[in-house]
C-alpha cells in the first residue's frame, strides 16, 4: 500500500537494481542486526546464570541463534556479487533462496524447541528467582528482537530479498518469546507457576504462524513467482511503446533480489531486421523504467501474422507439445 500511494520515481539512477549496491545494503542489515541480537543474547545469558530461569534460557537461545542466521545471509550477498561464469550464466542470486530455506528451517527449529521447553516446564514447573532482573531481560529481549525485525523487513524490501524479510520475521517471533518470558515472570510473582508454560504454548502457536508466512514467502521466491501486478505493469508498459503491435509471451522470475524478464512483442510483419530491432531495445528500455529491481529483459520480435501465411514457428510446435 505504502509503494501504491507514495510517490516515487521510474528513472533508473533512482532503482537499486545496482547488485553491489543492494548487496551493500543488505550486508549493513546483517551485520547491525547481527551486533544487537549479539549484546541483547548477551545481556540476557548473564541473567539467566543469575536466575537459573529455563524460560530466559530459551529465550536467550532463541536470540543467539536468530543472530547466527545473519550467516548465511551474508554468504548469500557475498556470492550475489560474483559475476556470471560458463556454468552460472545467470550468476548466484539464487543463493538467497537457499538462505531463505535455512532461515525457514531455522524458524520451525525455534519453534519446537519452544514447545519442547514449555510443555517440560508445565509438566515439572520450578520456581524462578530474581524476577525483577528477568523482567527486565525479557523486555530487553522484545525490544533488540522488534527493533531488528523492523529494520530487516524494511531493507529486505527495499532490495527485494525475501531472504531478509523471512529473517527479519523469525527476530519477530523470538520478540514474541521474550514477551512470553515476562509474562511467566509475572505469573510467578502472583505464585502461578505454571504461567510460564501456558504463555510458551500460545507463542509456539504465533511462531507456527510466522512460520507459515515466511515458508510462503520463501517458496514464492523459489517457485519463481511474482507479484501479478509487476506482470500487468509490464505488459501495460510495453503496449505503450510504439510499433509494439501486441505482447505475447511475458515472464518475470526473482534471482536474488533482481529481476529478469522474457518477453515476445508483435511487430509489422514488413519491418527490418533493424527496425525490429530498434522497437525490441524501446521495449526493454520501457519495461526497465516500468518495473521495479529490473535489471535485464530479453524481449523477442515477432511479425504481425497475415491472412493465408503458416504459422512462423510450426517448426517448434513438437517441442512445445513434449
Amino acid at each position: 500500500m505504502r509503494h501504491l500511494l507514495t510517490p516515487h520515481s521510474h528513472e533508473t539512477a533512482d532503482k537499486l537494481d545496482s547488485a553491489l549496491e543492494a548487496s551493500a545494503h543488505g550486508m549493513r542489515a546483517l551485520w547491525v542486526s547481527l551486533a544487537v541480537l549479539g549484546t541483547t543474547a548477551v545481556a540476557q545469558a548473564a541473567v539467566v546464570v543469575l536466575s537459573g530461569s529455563v524460560a530466559l534460557l530459551g529465550d536467550t537461545v532463541h536470540n543467539a541463534a536468530d543472530a547466527l542466521t545473519a550467516l548465511p545471509l551474508a554468504v548469500a550477498f557475498t556470492l550475489g556479487r560474483r559475476a556470471a561464469t560458463r556454468r552460472f550464466t545467470y550468476g548466484y542470486g539464487r543463493a538467497e533462496d537457499l538462505a531463505g530455506i535455512v532461515i525457514v528451517l531455522t524458524i520451525a527449529a525455534s519453534g519446537a524447541f519452544a514447545a519442547w521447553a514449555a510443555v517440560g516446564r508445565l509438566l515439572d514447573p520450578e520456581p524462578v528467582g530474581h524476577l525483577p532482573a528477568v523482567a527486565a531481560a525479557a523486555l530487553v529481549g522484545f525490544a533488540g528482537n522488534e527493533w531488528v525485525a523492523r529494520y530487516r523487513i524494511r531493507v529486505g524490501r527495499a532490495i527485494g530479498s525475501a531472504a531478509l524479510v523471512a529473517d527479519g520475521l523469525h527476530a519477530r517471533t523470538d520478540g514474541f518469546a521474550s514477551l512470553a518470558v515476562l509474562v511467566g515472570a509475572g505469573g510467578a510473582a502472583l505464585g502461578w507457576h505454571r504461567a510460564d508454560p501456558l504463555v510458551g504454548l500460545a507463542i509456539t502457536a504465533a511462531i507456527l504462524l510466522v512460520l507459515r508466512d515466511a515458508a510462503r514467502e520463501v517458496f514464492r521466491r523459489v517457485m519463481d513467482a511474482v507479484e501479478p501486478e509487476l506482470t500487468d505493469r509490464a505488459e501495460e508498459a510495453l503496449r505503450r511503446v510504439e510499433g509494439v503491435r501486441d505482447v505475447g509471451e511475458l515472464r518475470l522470475r526473482w534471482i536474488g533480489h533482481r529481476l529478469r524478464a522474457e518477453v515476445a512483442v508483435v511487430v509489422d510483419g514488413e519491418a527490418t531486421v533493424r527496425q525490429a530491432h530498434a522497437i525490441a531495445v524501446d521495449a526493454e528500455h520501457a519495461l526497465l523504467h516500468a518495473v521495479p529491481r529490473l535489471t535485464a529483459a530479453l524481449v523477442h520480435a515477432d511479425p504481425a501474422p497475415v491472412p493465408g501465411e503458416a504459422d512462423p514457428h510450426r517448426a517448434l510446435a513438437h517441442h512445445s507439445a513434449a
